[in-house]
């Protein structure tokens, strides 16, 4: 019996699965459930009581060894019996004969397979090579594998449900529908369910479990294909193909298709890097959310919030980017509304009676112009009110959308209110989208208004605040810039072939030819040396040890500040050596960079990690003694536009400080992103990087530029 889990890491990723094979799978003329019954609640007998509920109309081959007929449909001894070439095969069978059945159905040329049964990648070592050999299997034989650990799938557009939960196919007709995509079984069908109970539309539910010979990114790539599908709802635990994944969300945005993900997973300590802090601050799950956001995929936190997002996607498949307003009937429900939308950033352009002339005109005198605006109970008295007000926002090009927040309380207050709104829509066909929430949840709403305002293309909402959080999603997705920055050109950039950690001395000979400012300073072999350069520079100096076996050089009291003459840089170059010997007596040292002492100024972190996974990514916020406490950072993909990196900028908690605050004077933003832009190019140009970190860069008031006050790098071997 199938049993939920995690996917587990697998290291043989599916190959890519063409269109016509999928079809098979998901468009099947003719099945085969192996393992078929009539015994009530067993898996064969579940899939064959939804195909015949749902007037499946291909051929359905039965497949028990120990029947000679099921419901008066005979029964074939073994998968050598099968005609060859049907399309899918449902496995409704214990694991120990999957793998010969799934050779069986090589043998037999049958497109697709379905495997319910669990214990394979996530039972331990002997179920992930049985898993392995799935694959291999599917891909010699050019097989579809769904599964194992899977739930199946359903197609409601032909209304073909090979899943052994019961299943009411609702056909799509000739709406628009979302298609739902999930590691996970359970969710699948519990998202589904909720869909379909807001009258939404479904293409396809596909339960994807192990991934062995099929995933993810296979169905998403179908469903960008599908004419019926203009949403894809997806609940992912691991990608197994990010690249590929990012390619088919950038084509999504391309098609003017919606992709909605929720990814659990957010406390992610896997293969978190401790040589840097950029490797520690920027965790897995947060590179997964800036690389597919970036490619314009919307992220859902919750499973009903990943619900809300869908339904606003398909009904209003053009949600803009510019501000909201806000239609309510309260005081109170006005400020609550500001809070919200305060703390969500949600934007609500505020108007007056001078800015707004349109609306104030539909207006009673004593019902103030404002967004959110409070209609008071006048609205009852003067149903027409909602259709006046309506017009008016509708033509305010300051509003890309309305949120209705309409008090409900019985079927007769409804009925005054939801008349003169549905009207408004029918009669003015805005081209903008328009949400009802209702305040008062479980109220007596007629299901009748409900029906109507979704056959208008209105989301219904029995919370505001669920409406505001989806809204405020798509939203963000609408305000991104999707251009590049053209990438910059470097020569050849000097890294050591053998890979490792490039100690800060080697690091800045790499990145100051790139345009990197770091203090003036020398490295230094001996005291003769230092004294010599020390003459050169000027006091005071600080010396800080190097070493390739020393990230931290801190904990190591290798690093010695503010050395003010001659004899304190004698002193400091014996206890320097001598503090490193006290912490780790094997540790050899190259030698000490040598630099002179500059001006203060405000602390900041910036940094890069190429992701195993993912690519790169660039990470840029306040650094100094709260850098790992507050995490006040931003992690942006390597090649945004500079504007898009001011922007990011800020958007720390902190960013008052570059703005100037309490009489200190702006600081120099746009140095800060040049070095951010020089480091997206670099590892762009460079796949060897692994790690960059700059930390503190210390950042002047604006045209003074940055300094980066330490480096450093960690590459992988390079090839040749």
């Amino acid at each position: 019996m199938m049993v939920e889990t995690l996917n587990p890491p697998v290291d043989d990723l599916p190959e890519s699965a063409d269109r016509h094979r999928i079809d098979r799978l998901l468009r099947p003329r003719s099945v085969a459930i192996v393992g078929a019954s009539d015994k009530p609640g067993a898996l064969g007998a579940s899939v064959l009581s939804n195909l015949d509920r749902n007037g499946f109309s291909g051929e359905v081959h039965l497949i028990n060894p120990k029947r000679s007929e099921i419901g008066g449909r005979p029964c074939l001894p073994s998968i050598d019996a099968l005609p060859e070439a049907v399309d899918v095969a449902v496995l409704a069978i214990p694991r120990a004969a999957v793998i010969d059945t799934i050779k069986a159905l090589a043998m037999r040329q049958v497109g697709a397979a379905i495997i319910f049964s669990a214990g394979f990648a996530e039972g331990g070592e002997e179920g992930l090579a049985e898993q392995r050999e799935i694959g291999r299997i599917a891909r010699e034989a050019g097989m579809v594998v769904e599964g194992p650990n899977c739930l199946g799938m359903t197609n409601f557009i032909d209304r073909v449900p090979l899943t052994f939960v019961e299943t009411d196919a609702r056909p799509l007709g000739e709406r628009a529908g979302i298609g739902v995509v999930s590691q996970s079984g359970a969710m699948a069908c519990v998202l589904c369910t909720t869909l379909a109970s807001r009258d939404l539309g479904l293409s396809f539910s596909v339960s994807t479990g192990n991934e062995a010979a099929s995933g993810v990114e296979d169905y998403v790539d179908y469903l960008l294909d599908d004419p019926s599908t203009q949403v894809i709802a997806m609940i992912v635990e691991q990608f197994r193909d990010p690249q590929r994944f990012l390619a088919a969300a950038r084509r999504a945005r391309l098609l003017g298709k919606t992709i909605v993900l929720l990814h659990p997973g957010k406390s992610s300590a896997a293969r978190q890097s401790a040589a840097t802090h950029t490797g520690a601050m920027a965790g897995d799950y947060q590179v997964m959310r800036v690389k597919v956001a970036r490619a314009g995929v919307v992220l859902a936190e919750t499973l009903e919030e990943l619900g809300d997002i869908a339904e606003i996607a398909l009904r209003c498949p053009s949600v803009p980017a510019s501000g909201v307003a806000v239609l309510g009937e309260s005081g109170a429900f006005k400020a609550l509304t500001l809070d919200l939308c305060e703390a969500l950033g949600l934007d609500l352009p505020p108007v007056d009676d001078q800015s707004a002339p349109t609306l104030r005109a539909a207006l009673p005198d004593f019902v103030g112009v404002s967004n959110p605006l409070d209609l008071t109970a006048q609205g009852l008295v003067d149903p027409d009110l909602y259709y006046r007000t309506l017009a008016a926002l509708f033509a305010d090009d300051r509003f890309g959308s309305l949120v209705a927040g309409i008090i409900q309380t019985d079927p007769v207050t409804v009925g005054i209110k939801l008349p003169p709104i549905l009207r408004a829509v029918r009669e003015l066909k805005p081209t903008k989208p328009l949400i009802f929430a209702g305040l008062d949840e479980g109220a007596a709403m007629p299901a009748t208004y409900v029906d109507q305002l979704r056959a208008l293309g209105i989301p219904y909402f029995p919370s505001t605040e669920r409406a505001f959080r989806a809204l405020k999603r798509l939203n963000e997705r609408a305000r991104l810039d999707f251009s590049v920055r053209p990438p910059r050109l470097f020569d050849a950039v000097d890294l050591p072939p053998s890979g490792g950690v490039i100690p800060e001395y080697r690091a800045k000979a790499i990145l100051s030819p790139l345009g990197i400012a770091f203090p003036v300073g020398a490295f230094c072999t001996s005291l003769e040396q230092a004294l010599v350069e020390a003459e050169r520079m000027g006091y005071p100096v600080a010396l800080k040890a190097q070493s390739p076996d020393l990230s931290h050089k801190s904990d190591a009291g290798g690093v010695i500040l503010n050395l003010r003459d001659v004899q304190e840089l004698r002193e400091g170059w014996d206890r320097l050596w001598a503090d490193v010997a006290a912490y780790d007596a094997g540790l050899m040292l190259d030698g000490a960079l040598m630099e002179r002492m500059g001006e203060r100024g405000v602390e900041l972190i910036i940094g890069a990690k190429n992701d195993p996974d993912w690519g790169p990514v660039i990470l840029a916020g306040f650094g100094g003694v709260t850098a790992e406490i507050l995490h006040d950072v931003r992690l942006m993909t390597p090649d945004l536009p500079r504007e898009e990196i001011i922007a990011e900028l800020q958007c720390l908690q902190q960013a008052v400080l570059l703005r100037g605050f309490r009489g200190s004077p702006a600081l120099d933003v746009e140095a800060v992103a040049t070095v951010v832009a020089t480091l997206g190019d670099l590892m762009m140009a460079q796949p060897s990087i692994q790690e960059i970190d700059l930390n503190p860069v210390i950042v002047y008031p604006k045209g003074k530029g940055v300094v980066a006050l330490d480096a450093l790098m960690l590459t992988t071997p390079q090839a040749g």
